[in-house]
């Protein structure tokens, strides 16, 4: 269950992400994203279980072995339940798996919002591969 407040909570995690720079297992794609949906939310913090465990894209690999996953979708799958029957029903706030190299990232409409090294880039939902209601 969403916030009352969401949108307003939405909106400046977008604009946080613009202003701090990416860094591997503090603010990257999957910890940013999940910790929107806690923001959103008022819910546990799911990405306390990798949270600071890594500091590179080979050391994330690992930590996600570690916890069982074998590819971001396991995670989200794990962590979230079933994805919605189409990505196209994602609605704003919801989170996102898409991009060319896999990514959790937030639906802000016809778009998603991804953190990457090159900062906050945004793709379309329609180049999502699944999404999961927040």
């Amino acid at each position: 269950m969403r916030r009352s407040d969401w949108q307003s909570r939405l909106a400046d995690a977008i604009k946080a992400a613009r202003e701090i720079p990416f860094c591997w297992g503090a603010h990257d794609c999957a910890t940013w994203a999940f910790d929107v949906r806690r923001d959103l939310t008022g819910g546990e913090d799911i990405a306390a279980s990798w949270r600071g465990r890594y500091r590179t894209a080979l050391g994330a690999h690992r930590v996600m072995k570690r916890l069982g996953w074998d590819s971001l979708e396991a995670a989200g799958r794990d962590l979230l339940g079933m994805p919605l029957p189409s990505v196209l029903q994602a609605k704003r706030g919801d989170l996102v798996l898409g991009g060319t190299d896999p990514a959790f990232g937030v639906c802000v409409g016809a778009k998603v919002a991804f953190v990457a090294p090159d900062g906050l880039v945004f793709i379309s939902l329609s180049d999502c591969s699944l999404a999961w209601r927040v």
